[in-house]
């Protein structure tokens, strides 16, 4: 059997209850803690103030008296403040730093009845901070009416896990953030439900920049607001969500977009404007396709994510925002960073946190679930109900799963199609003819960009050859999740004459001859 120890403080009020033989009906937390049969206290290690050495010394009689094998062991801490929080923290955390435990035979219990307000808190921030290996234990005198000397007790472990109805419950709210962030849908893809667990962790315990990449459409700024909205309903943001997309920012416009200007500053500065950095003090400020900034402007938003503080433009006096930074893009940074496009200090900055949100094309499994939710969010917005007929429905699924369903533009863009039938659907129901029209609609505009990408300006007019070569190239791209992929697919045969096939860097460097990379395959 361990030996048990308690770690309190002398109640210089609730301790001091009572005179002479009268004080024994009285109920003395130090003092009752010791009379319980089937809780003896081996040691106790009683903080006092020196000014308090005298009833610290009786308490330790009367403990005498009820208890004989408990030890009283004072320690004179002196504090100016009772009720100062740093003072009183401090004092405690240099006992605690000082004291011997010694856990392999001793157990330990904090007294956090006695004491200020400002001290129990102390008691729990330092046991639940580990810095003292402790459970907790309160006392008090009972139930009114049933008021004893000896009163009653309860132990607190700070350890949630052995409480099975906590864990439950915490699992539960685990799982009602991570529904949160994927707007209740039920995904089935088990990469995405990880990354998204994940991200669930990250946005409720760190307020460092977040990196959000993936193709146009796959759901960046989507995820972004969710991600605000859930640090909101627990209170961790007090400021708004400010979202700018990078792309549409040039020039004196982009500085003064986001960084705001004085006065004058340039010509039409009629007035001053404050910018969406500071619109964003105390809340999230979301920079879509950040790899299309300026470089100028890049090296004006890393102080100011270092150092909270930066110049509008124009101005001579800095002012000050603090927000948190979730940036989205579709491009390939490291090779942005390697053609000079992106500084790398910045992205060394804002890539504490990275998720890669993967395309519908690698979440097959999660098509039909965002059907249903882009049906229902369609009939919320609209006041209306539509519904697919059940032939219907399999013919749309059947062909949204295959392999002709490109889906350049991601969930945008199968949204955008749900929207479209929805619309057009008379007396609410999405007929097998309706989905035969949309189908068209959806392989046309897919043909005609195919087109539209062949005929990206080269050097030269190319061969027909060439450019039916280049058809297949680009259709094998656009139905594959990676580089690697496609060229494994496009050079199936070849490779296994090669003793390390480079399969990427071939395809890459084919692309490059009709001056096309990888980025421009998953533009939507």
């Amino acid at each position: 059997m361990k030996r048990r120890v308690v770690i309190g403080v002398l109640g210089t009020q609730l301790d001091r209850r009572g005179k002479r033989q009268h004080r024994w009906t009285k109920w003395r937390p130090s003092v009752a803690l010791c009379q319980h049969a089937d809780l003896p206290i081996d040691r106790f290690e009683l903080l006092h103030q020196p000014g308090d050495i005298s009833l610290a010394e009786r308490l330790a009689e009367d403990i005498g008296e009820v208890s004989p094998q408990t030890q009283v062991v004072p320690h004179a801490v002196s504090l100016a403040d009772p009720w100062d929080f740093e003072e009183v923290y401090s004092a405690f955390l240099d006992f605690a730093s000082r004291y011997h435990f010694d856990t392999e035979n001793e157990e330990y219990l904090v007294h956090i009845t006695t004491g200020t307000h400002v001290a129990q808190i102390c008691w729990f921030l330092l046991t639940e901070a580990h810095y003292l290996p402790a459970s907790l234990l309160q006392t008090g005198p009972g139930l009114k009416g049933e008021v004893t000397p000896e009163g009653v007790y309860s132990i607190i472990d700070l350890d949630l896990s052995r409480y099975a109805t906590l864990t439950s419950r915490f699992q539960h709210e685990q799982q009602s953030s991570v529904s949160f962030l994927k707007s209740g849908i039920e995904t089935r893809n088990p990469t995405f439900n990880v990354l998204i667990e994940q991200i669930e962790r990250v946005a409720q315990r760190s307020s460092a920049p977040i990196l959000l990449t993936g193709p146009t459409g796959a759901g960046k700024s989507f995820l972004a607001e969710r991600i605000f909205r859930l640090r909101q309903s627990r209170h961790q943001v007090k400021g708004k969500f400010v979202a700018v997309n990078c792309a549409t920012l040039r020039g004196d416009n982009a500085m003064s977009t986001l960084f705001g200007h004085v006065k004058g500053a340039f010509t039409g500065a009629l007035a001053a404007r404050m910018g969406l950095l500071r619109e964003a003090d105390g809340g999230i400020l979301f920079l879509d396709e950040i790899a299309e900034l300026g470089l100028d402007e890049q090296a004006m938003l890393l102080r100011a994510i270092e150092e909270k503080r930066f110049f509008p433009f124009g101005a001579d006096r800095e002012v000050s925002s603090d927000f948190q930074l979730i940036a989205g893009t579709h491009r390939d940074m490291r090779q942005w960073i390697r053609e000079g496009r992106f500084r790398e200090d910045l992205y060394a900055r804002i890539n504490m946190w990275t998720f890669s949100l993967p395309g519908l094309a690698e979440r097959r499994e999660d098509i039909e679930p965002n059907i249903e939710y882009e049906l229902q969010r369609f009939m919320r917005d609209q006041q209306s109900q539509v519904r697919f007929d059940k032939d219907a429905r399999g013919h749309y699924l059947r062909f949204a799963n295959s392999d002709d369903a490109v889906w350049r533009g991601n969930f945008r863009e199968l949204g955008a199609s749900v929207a479209r039938m929805a619309t057009l659907a008379e007396n609410g129901r999405i007929t097998v003819a309706l989905v035969d029209e949309e189908i068209i609609r959806l392989q046309a505009n897919w043909y005609t960009e195919e087109k539209s990408l062949v005929a990206l300006p080269v050097d030269n007019e190319i061969d027909l050859f060439d450019q039916k070569q280049l058809e297949t190239v680009i259709d094998v791209c656009r139905r594959s999740a990676s580089l690697s992929e496609a060229g494994r697919r496009l050079f199936a045969i070849s490779r296994q004459q090669k003793k390390q096939p480079n399969d990427a860097d071939r395809l890459r460097k084919y692309l490059m001859r009709f001056d096309l990379s990888w980025e421009d395959m998953q533009k939507g």
